[in-house]
């Protein structure tokens, strides 16, 4: 028993070693490279590799770097606190950045009168309709990359693709009719915008800037995803889409206990305005390379625009009705934009959704993006959502 544990020992270290020495050398051009090749991939760094699947350019990247950027601050919430979270959560900071209690009525902006949604969905104006209006496009210096669809192991209708890094199965979920369980209201407000990282920010133009709390973030809510928020909602808004925005930095001064903080805001919501039925938590990625500089990500048709993608949590019952939104929002997308939306990251955490069948983790854009082509992106998106949950209640 024992000769034979070590038989199977022994040949499962000779595939590995295999496996890693072809994934190494793969594109090598001569024996000296691929020598190279197998001394600067580790087998650590080729399998973290493997796990973030070549988001950049991975021979630029130390294993170091790699497992950063594994660990970005929207993935560190698999740690946060998180009152609704399966996992145990950390112990909260004894402290609210924001000073807000959101416990209190006060704290609870009202809703914003909107003109009733019409039966379809009605175009806005040729002036605001221009999602790229108003946008100078100045260039930032900041290296770009696309993520393609290849980056995925999941293929749903409708061009959509998914990395599922969770532990559950997709198979048994129906991704392709395009229906899902959040059901739009015809009265009160039906859209709550939130950030739990409210103070995530993108990279100026030269002679641009905002005073700065930290890497790639700053308390100036006109230059940080909360600006990214508020074009969301205006575009929503424009389709008779009732919203409320919230403008809470739930991450400041730390992310450590935001994701409870976000809790809290959005339960606060949900007493006062029992209708709040989808749920947008609005993000920026944060993509480096070894010596620390940053990557922008953007679409293949129009580089002007960043790059957008829904993480979506699988640890509270109902995950599906979630993840069946975000497919059907990434589907009415994919149409006009092929690349805008990044595959649909399946993360082993909540993000709140458990919150709502129709709540979303949505990144717009990351840390080297401009906030221009952030608030393109934004508007593009904003676009698709209303279109999807307004056809879904036509239907």
């Amino acid at each position: 028993m024992i000769q034979r544990t070590i038989r199977r020992v022994i040949a499962l270290t000779i595939a590995l070693l295999t496996l890693w020495t072809v994934a190494a050398t793969v594109g090598s051009q001569s024996l000296p490279e691929a020598v190279q090749s197998i001394r600067t991939e580790s087998l650590p760094r080729q399998v973290v590799r493997w796990h973030l699947g070549d988001l950049v350019s991975p021979h630029a990247l130390s294993l170091t770097t790699l497992l950063a950027l594994y660990e970005s601050p929207l993935l560190l919430s698999i740690r946060d606190m998180n009152p609704h979270s399966d996992t145990p959560p950390e112990e909260p900071t004894p402290s609210t950045p924001s000073g807000v209690d959101h416990q209190e009525e006060e704290q609870v902006p009202p809703a914003k009168p909107h003109p009733a949604a019409p039966d379809e969905p009605q175009p806005v104006t040729s002036e605001a309709g221009d999602p790229a209006a108003g946008l100078l496009f100045e260039e930032n210096g900041v290296r770009a990359e696309t993520v393609k669809p290849s980056n995925s192991n999941y293929s749903a209708a409708g061009g959509v693709t998914i990395r599922n890094r969770s532990s559950e199965a997709l198979d048994g979920v129906d991704l392709d009719s395009g229906s899902f369980a959040a059901v739009y209201p015809d009265e009160g407000p039906q859209v709550l915008i939130v950030h739990t990282h409210a103070s995530e920010a993108y990279t100026m133009p030269s002679g641009q800037s905002y005073v700065s709390t930290g890497n790639y973030r700053t308390s100036d809510d006109t230059k940080s995803v909360i600006r990214v928020g508020d074009e969301i909602a205006a575009v929503l808004s424009s389709y008779g889409i009732s919203v409320l925005h919230d403008r809470t930095l739930h991450d400041d001064p730390h992310y450590n206990g935001s994701y409870g903080r976000s809790a809290d805001t959005v339960a606060a919501y949900q007493e006062k305005y029992p209708s709040i039925t989808y749920i947008l938590d609005v993000h920026r990625d944060a993509v480096e390379d070894a010596s620390g500089r940053q990557y922008k990500l953007i679409s293949a048709e129009d580089p002007r625009m960043a790059q957008v993608c829904f993480i979506m949590g699988v640890n509270h019952n109902g995950w599906e009705e979630n993840l069946k939104l975000a497919v059907a929002v990434q589907r009415t997308l994919v149409q006009d934009y092929p690349t805008l939306m990044r595959p649909i990251s399946l993360i082993n955490a909540n993000y709140n959704q458990s919150m709502s069948p129709g709540s979303v983790l949505v990144e717009v854009g990351a840390a080297g993006n401009s906030l221009d082509e952030a608030i393109y992106a934004g508007r593009v998106f904003a676009h698709g959502f209303a279109k999807t949950i307004l056809a879904s209640r036509a239907g």
